[in-house]
């Protein structure tokens, strides 16, 4: 007999003060003969009830509909204006609505007081900073937190000491990997909080290095944490323990490089030199007879029957090793080496943008749709996103400037179906934002971002020490994709990169589009971009 207490003195079906459950409906009766319109404000609080009157007070009170409407009004102008381009009205539309969608998460997660509800569900007092949630990290540490070092790094420092914290009320003493409004979700792999941290101290965005270090180490030596005790000893994780073994191998040595760049800047010789090791993990599972990223088991050997092309079922996370294989944005020319040199590392990258993937392939993977394809590149999830631009790193940089703009041409319209995939807290709208500038974070952790071309003739951006970059790109289109050549402040400019320090600088960035490629332009060694190493050999 289901057991009902002793409420049964209450009707508990109608006006029952402690109802709970998922089918109940309310409602109120208002008189509004006199007054046909009736205004109703609500304020939230993770802490308490108090604390969302004290935000209402402090907010909303006294202020009517129309004037705190204007005020976000006000409020979005504001934080769009640090752009000015020059376009096509539908160009317009999709640049300031992805800047709009880059600045929604992470979101703002305490009272007007400072007090919040931590990790361990305990109410804390956020000192010196504001508390922030939402943090979707296997997307978002590649673009979005990039981008918010750029234009908005004081919320980005903010954003890293709220992840500290985080580690910090953590009782396994790890960093965010997808956490929301005091809750740790375990979503996606890897430990990606360790890039953010370390992007923005060499940014120069956040200065506790020591205390940042510190939480980058406990994080990425939990043991029972997804393989982590097998990629300690073994330098990979296994396929028999792991159903992601391959791609969470590929992100945690991404992962532990950027501890590794920590480590340097902490002056840790003893932490440096283990998470450079680490780092070279990823060539643990580089299958050199085939030249792809393959899963092998604990006695070392490969998975024997193996497709490249599939994205489920072959050791990969949302992904097949196609597109994975090239996740190695710390070592790309270790990486050229082990997918067979040069000349055939340049042969698969043509072939993913080119080729056709049978929907076979995909047809059962939530994340990857036809929408978001450009041959067997799946721009719609994020582990590719780098990709387009690792033609730098080979003898054929102008690659990139063709393949960005098929894909944003393909992937981001002003239409309510224009994304081509999840944006997934403002990731996918980080990486438009970053391209139509011309540029992009390859590799979070490094001062360098990776130049491709830009996509609008003229836009300016007002950087947070006042100072403006101009970036020119008269004629440019489709047709006139290609950077013929490019002068930084007047000044020949061959390099596959640009600096954040330049960036910050200011200055004029001057782009001579072409219709054909300038096939000379940044082909020799000392104008690529980053690598931890110039190959395996």
């Amino acid at each position: 007999v289901l057991y009902n207490g002793f409420w049964r003195r209450f009707k508990l079906e109608k006006n029952f003060p402690e109802i709970t459950g998922r089918k109940i409906v309310a409602y109120f009766n208002f008189e509004t003969a006199k007054d046909p319109e009736l205004v109703v404000k609500v304020a939230l609080s993770a802490v308490s009830t108090e604390g969302a009157v004290k935000n209402l007070r402090a907010e909303a009170s006294g202020k009517s509909f129309e004037q705190l409407a204007e005020a976000a009004r006000t409020d979005w102008n504001n934080e769009l204006d640090h752009f000015e381009i020059e376009g096509t009205p539908d160009q317009k539309a999709m640049f300031y609505t992805s800047l709009y969608h880059t600045m929604i998460n992470p979101s703002v997660y305490m009272d007007v007081d400072g007090s919040y509800r931590g990790l361990d569900h305990n109410i804390h007092q956020a000192k010196g900073f504001t508390n922030y949630t939402i943090f979707s990290l296997w997307d978002t540490y590649r673009a979005e937190h990039p981008f918010l070092n750029l234009v908005k790094p004081e919320r980005n420092a903010d954003m890293v000491e709220s992840m500290i914290k985080h580690e910090q009320q953590s009782v396994h003493g790890m960093l965010p990997i997808w956490s929301l409004m005091g809750n740790e979700n375990w979503c996606m792999s890897g430990y990606h909080a360790v890039s953010v941290l370390a992007d923005a101290i060499t940014k120069g965005v956040f200065s506790n290095v020591d205390e940042a270090l510190s939480a980058m180490v406990s994080t990425s030596t939990v043991p029972y944490y997804e393989g982590v005790a097998d990629y300690m000893k073994l330098g990979y994780i296994p396929l028999d323990k792991s159903g992601t073994a391959a791609s969470s191998t590929l992100e945690y040595a991404y992962d532990d490089w950027t501890i590794y760049q920590t480590a340097l800047k902490a002056g840790n010789k003893e932490i440096a030199d283990t998470y450079r090791k680490r780092a070279l993990n990823y060539r643990n599972i580089y299958d050199a007879s085939i030249g792809f990223a393959r899963p092998r088991y604990s006695d070392g050997t490969f998975k024997k029957e193996f497709d490249v092309l599939q994205t489920y079922g072959e050791g990969f996370i949302e992904g097949n090793s196609w597109n994975f294989s090239f996740h190695v944005p710390h070592d790309v020319f270790g990486m050229i080496d082990l997918m067979g040199g040069e000349k055939t590392f340049v042969q698969k990258l043509d072939e993913l943008f080119s080729m056709h993937l049978p929907e076979k392939y995909y047809e059962h993977n939530e994340d990857i749709t036809e929408e978001c394809l450009v041959g067997g590149y799946i721009h719609g999830n994020e582990p590719s996103h780098h990709v387009p631009y690792l033609y730098a790193w080979t003898s054929q940089p102008w690659k990139t400037q063709y393949w960005l703009r098929e894909i944003l041409n393909k992937m981001y319209k002003n239409d309510i179906n224009g994304l081509g995939g999840n944006d997934d807290c403002g990731q996918m709208s980080a990486w438009y934002l970053f391209s139509v500038m011309g540029f992009y974070p390859v590799c979070p952790g490094t001062d360098q971002y990776v130049l491709g071309a830009p996509y609008l003739p003229y836009l300016k951006l007002t950087l947070p020490n006042g100072k403006t970059l101009e970036i020119k790109a008269p004629g440019v289109s489709d047709k006139k994709r290609y950077v013929q050549s490019l002068k930084l402040n007047g000044e020949s400019y061959d390099k596959m990169y640009i600096t954040h320090e330049d960036i910050l600088k200011g200055g004029v960035l001057e782009f001579k589009m072409s219709a054909s490629p300038n096939k000379r332009r940044g082909v020799s060694v000392q104008d690529k971009p980053y690598s931890l190493t110039n190959g395996i050999n």
